[in-house]
């Protein structure tokens, strides 16, 4: 077998079959792989560590038992054991139906009977061929280091690599840090961040939702109360603010505080000290505090529901959480990572996802974020059936168009296209004119037209 090159760009075939005349046939018929050939089980093995083909044909009448399958089922035993990730396809007589299935249920991916028809045999090896590429890409991506420097934190987009570089100068700092960004974004877990890089790590870091939590107990979660300062309250209870003193205060959907809390934060904030609610004891606290809000708190100001001197307190370092859909392939890298966990956390067999499913992944818009992201494939993992998750187990409508899912060749030859539309376009239909426009000389201009069927005349 050859090396693979430029102009066979299809998935590496072993063919093991030892008669001849069905041995031509059948390399005529994969002319777009690269094939490589074995009669026996001693070949076909040799061939396996030479040439780590992603399919295999397999005939399961193999000398010196020709007649039989018992040389063909040790084949096919030590090929899965050598490389249990192949795709096998058995080929059998016209009447041993049995013994194909008999090889599925023992590993192989499919089965074909005698006689050869060379169309449905290429749509099974294309197929077999296209599941062992999804499954080596699912691979790839299980195997992808977390590029973040925050643990974690998953992240292979620029955006998110910035933000989390930032973090981790910010963190050492005892600064006021505000996230904004949309809900699900992960501004929870940046703020633990911010608390586990600093040393005040060794101290609670305490969360408390001032969108969860009705205003009237709001005062009472933060500043906490003494017994009998209202009705209800039988005994002291220490607030939030100080549950968190020597570590991290974490004031998630800020936006949502009500006006007159804001002037009392603003208070805590500019000396430190607070009073218990029915109290008159000023008790100092020392504590770092994050804020996060999904609104924009600028526009607040100027509708006057935030106080302006609030936000310039707690917002000495602002920092914007991209959503889901501007970060790149990040949304692939989460899923994958995400798949692992859950099918691991739930002991199922899942390895990955369908074209199609990741066709409808990087679609999806996702205005619920990393947040929807999760929770649809942590419900796809328990209730979907098979190794790989489609688009339907996410509850996800597949992407529109069929070029949608596109090779790295596929998209460069589009980028060209698109490029040298503009460029005619731009030029008016002067081809010179748009050659030099492209930086490339009239003759490639004409061929790169003729390989992407453009027309001279477009």
């Amino acid at each position: 077998m050859t090396s693979r090159s430029a102009d066979k760009p299809g998935a590496a075939v072993l063919v093991v079959e030892d008669d001849p005349g069905l041995a031509r046939q059948l390399k005529w018929s994969l002319s777009d792989y690269e094939a490589a050939f074995a009669e026996d089980r001693a070949e076909a093995i040799a061939a396996l560590r030479r040439h780590e083909p992603a399919v295999v044909l397999l005939d399961l009448g193999l000398p010196p038992d020709a007649e039989g399958v018992t040389e063909g089922f040790e084949t096919l035993r030590e090929i899965l054991s050598l490389s249990p990730q192949a795709k096998v396809i058995v080929v059998t007589g016209n009447a041993d139906r049995d013994n194909a299935l008999k090889a599925v249920r023992f590993g192989a991916f499919d089965f074909y009977q005698k006689p050869v028809d060379v169309e449905v045999l290429k749509l099974i090896v294309e197929r077999a061929a296209r599941m062992a590429e999804l499954e080596r890409e699912n691979r790839r991506l299980a195997m992808l280091p977390e590029r973040s420097p925050i643990a974690g934190i998953i992240a292979a987009d620029e955006s998110m690599l910035k933000l989390c570089r930032t973090i981790e100068k910010v963190a050492p700092t005892d600064i006021s840090v505000l996230l904004l960004g949309e809900s699900g974004t992960g501004k929870e877990l940046l703020a633990r961040a911010l608390h586990d890089l600093s040393e005040r790590r060794r101290h609670r870091f305490v969360a408390i939702n001032c969108a969860a939590i009705p205003e009237n107990l709001l005062e009472s979660e933060l500043f906490g109360h003494e017994r009998g300062a209202f009705t209800g309250a039988h005994k002291q209870t220490i607030g939030k603010i100080e549950v968190a003193s020597g570590g991290t205060l974490f004031l998630d959907e800020i936006g949502d505080m009500p006006l007159p809390l804001q002037g009392k934060l603003l208070r805590f904030l500019q000396t430190r000290v607070i009073e218990r609610i029915g109290g008159r004891q000023e008790i100092p606290v020392d504590v770092r505090v994050v804020c996060a809000t999904n609104r924009n708190p600028k526009e607040m100001i100027a509708e006057q529901r935030f106080r302006e001197d609030l936000f310039y307190r707690i917002s000495e370092v602002t920092l914007e959480v991209p959503p889901l859909r501007q970060r790149g392939g990040d949304v692939i890298v989460l899923s994958q990572a995400l798949l692992n966990r859950y099918a691991r956390e739930f002991g199922r067999p899942v390895r990955g996802f369908t074209p199609e499913a990741l066709q409808a992944i990087e679609h999806h818009a996702w205005p619920g974020n990393v947040r929807e992201l999760e929770n649809r494939i942590k419900s796809a993992v328990i209730m979907g059936d098979g190794p790989l998750l489609g688009a339907a187990d996410l509850q996800l409508a597949p992407a529109a168009g069929e070029g949608a899912f596109f090779t790295l060749r596929e998209v460069r030859a589009e980028a060209e296209r698109k490029a040298i539309q503009h460029a005619i376009a731009v030029c008016d239909g002067n081809l010179s004119a748009a050659a030099a426009r492209l930086g490339i000389s009239r003759p490639t201009l004409y061929d790169l037209m003729e390989k992407l069927g453009l027309g001279t005349g477009t």
